[in-house]
C-alpha cells in the first residue's frame, strides 16, 4: 500500500495554503481591521469562522468523497447539484476570484510603477496569465511546482511581512465605523465570505485530492488522513496570516487613513515600513500569492469542465484563462461592487451543504433533510444579496424584522428551524427502497 513521505505530506499542507491565499486573503483583513478599529479582534473572530474555520471542514468533508462538489451536493437532486457546482466553479474561477488575483496583484504592486491606465494592467494581466497557464497546463507538477517551490517562496514572504506587521508600533486606535459599531462579530463573519475560501475549498478539494493520487495513494482511508492533515497545515498558516494582516490593518491609520479597500492599505502600510525596497518586495509577494491561487482555481476548474463534457482538459485552461483575462480588466473596484451580492447569495446554501454533509449516515433519507434546508438558506441568501446590492428599499416591510437581519445573518435562524422540522419529518417516514 503506497503512503506519502513526512516531506510529501508537508508539501501538500504548503500546497494547500498557498493555494488559499490568494487577492482576497490579503487584501480585506487590513480594511476590516482599520474599520473595526477598537473591536478589531471581535471582528477577526468573526472573520475568522468564514475565513478559516469553514475552509478547512470543507476540505475535511470532500476528502470524504473524492473531492467532487457533484457528490456532496448529491442531496439536492441531479439538476439542482448541477447548478451548485457550476455556479461555485465559476464564482471562484473565470467571473470573480481569478480575474481578481491579477487585478489585486496589480493595483497592490506594480501600479506604482507602470501607472494606472487601463492599457498597462491590460500589458500586465497578459503577461500574469501567460504564467498560468504555463503551469496550469501540467496539473500532475502542482505538488513539485506549487507544494515544494511557488508555497515556500510565499511563505516565506507573508512571514517577513507578519513579522513587521508586529514589530512597528500601531499607532492611534480610531473607535469603530459602520457596522462594526454594534454587530463586529458577525460582520466580521460576513467579510470572511469576500475571501471566497470556503467556496475556493470546493474547489480545491479535487485539485488536492488528485494531488496526493499523483503520488500513488488510492486508498480512500489515506487520502482523507492526507486531506484533513493538509487542511489543518493550512488552516494553522492562514490563522496566523489573517491575524498578522489584521495588527497591519489596525496601526494604518495614520498612512493610510480612510482606506476605500485593503489594497491602499498594504501599499501605503510597506512603503511605510520598507520604503522603495519594501514596495519591490509587495510586488514579489502579491505575484506569487495570486497567481499560485489563480493556478489552483484553473486547474481545479478546467478539470471539472473537462470531465463534465468530455472536452480536452488543456482546451479549458485555455478557455478559463482568456475569459479571466478580459473580466479582469474591469478594475479592482468594480469587481468587488459585482462579486459582494453573487457571494452573499450563494454563501448561505454552500454552508449548508458542507455541514450537513457530515450527517447523512443519521438519516434515512438525507436528501429530505438535505434539499430543504439548502432552498430555505439560498432563499434567503438571494434576500440578502439584494440588500447588500442596494435593493433594500425595494424588499418588503418584514424583512427589516427578520431575526439576525442587521447582522447579515437572517438565512440562519429559518435554515435551523427548516432543519429540525426536517429531521422529525425523516424520521417519520420510512427510508425508501
Amino acid at each position: 500500500m503506497t503512503s506519502l513521505r513526512t516531506s510529501d505530506i508537508i508539501a501538500l499542507g504548503f500546497m494547500t495554503f498557498a493555494l488559499f491565499i490568494g487577492a482576497g486573503n490579503i487584501i480585506f483583513p487590513p480594511i476590516v481591521a482599520q474599520q473595526a478599529g477598537e473591536h478589531v479582534w471581535l471582528a477577526a473572530a468573526g472573520f475568522l469562522i468564514t475565513a478559516v474555520g469553514l475552509p478547512v471542514i470543507t476540505i475535511m468533508a470532500l476528502s470524504r468523497m473524492e473531492g467532487s462538489i457533484a457528490m456532496i451536493s448529491s442531496p439536492l437532486g441531479r439538476v439542482a447539484s448541477l447548478l451548485l457546482t457550476i455556479v461555485c466553479y465559476l464564482s471562484v474561477g473565470p467571473l470573480f476570484a481569478t480575474p481578481r488575483t491579477a487585478t489585486v496583484s496589480y493595483e497592490i504592486g506594480f501600479s506604482s510603477y507602470f501607472g494606472t491606465s487601463s492599457h498597462s494592467l491590460l500589458i500586465y494581466s497578459i503577461v500574469y496569465f501567460a504564467f498560468v497557464t504555463l503551469v496550469s497546463l501540467y496539473p500532475n507538477k502542482l505538488l513539485d511546482t506549487v507544494g515544494r517551490f511557488l508555497a515556500p517562496l510565499k511563505i516565506a514572504a507573508l512571514a517577513v511581512l507578519g513579522v513587521a506587521a508586529f514589530l512597528i508600533p500601531s499607532g492611534y486606535i480610531p473607535p469603530a465605523i459602520n457596522n462594526y459599531v454594534a454587530h463586529p462579530v458577525s460582520e466580521g463573519f460576513v467579510s470572511g465570505y469576500l475571501t471566497m475560501d470556503t467556496l475556493g475549498a470546493l474547489v480545491f478539494g479535487i485539485v488536492i485530492i488528485q494531488a496526493i493520487y499523483s503520488r500513488g495513494v488510492r486508498e480512500p482511508r489515506l487520502v482523507t488522513r492526507y486531506a484533513i492533515i493538509a487542511s489543518i497545515i493550512s488552516g494553522i498558516g492562514l490563522t496566523l496570516v489573517y491575524i498578522s494582516l489584521f495588527k497591519l490593518g489596525l496601526g494604518s491609520h495614520e498612512v493610510a487613513p480612510n482606506a476605500s479597500n485593503g489594497a491602499v492599505i498594504l501599499h501605503a502600510y510597506v512603503q511605510h515600513a520598507f520604503g522603495d525596497l519594501g514596495s519591490l518586495f509587495l510586488s514579489v509577494l502579491i505575484f506569487i500569492a495570486c497567481m499560485v491561487t489563480a493556478i489552483g482555481l484553473t486547474c481545479a476548474c478546467a478539470e471539472y469542465f473537462a470531465q463534465l463534457t468530455n472536452l480536452p482538459y488543456k482546451l479549458f485552461v485555455f478557455i478559463l484563462v482568456g475569459f479571466s483575462l478580459l473580466i479582469s480588466n474591469l478594475g479592482l473596484t468594480k469587481l468587488i461592487a459585482i462579486s459582494v451580492p453573487v457571494l452573499t447569495a450563494i454563501y448561505p446554501p454552500a454552508i449548508v451543504v458542507i455541514m450537513l454533509s457530515f450527517f447523512w449516515k443519521y438519516w434515512n433519507v438525507p436528501a429530505r433533510v438535505v434539499a430543504p434546508v439548502t432552498a430555505v438558506a439560498f432563499l434567503f441568501g438571494i434576500i440578502e444579496g439584494l440588500k447588500v446590492a442596494g435593493f433594500e428599499a425595494s424588499l418588503p416591510d418584514f424583512v427589516q424584522n427578520l431575526p439576525l437581519n442587521a447582522q447579515n445573518l437572517a438565512w440562519l435562524i429559518p435554515s435551523i428551524a427548516v432543519l429540525v422540522i426536517s429531521i422529525v419529518i425523516d424520521k417519520i417516514k420510512k427510508p425508501t427502497v
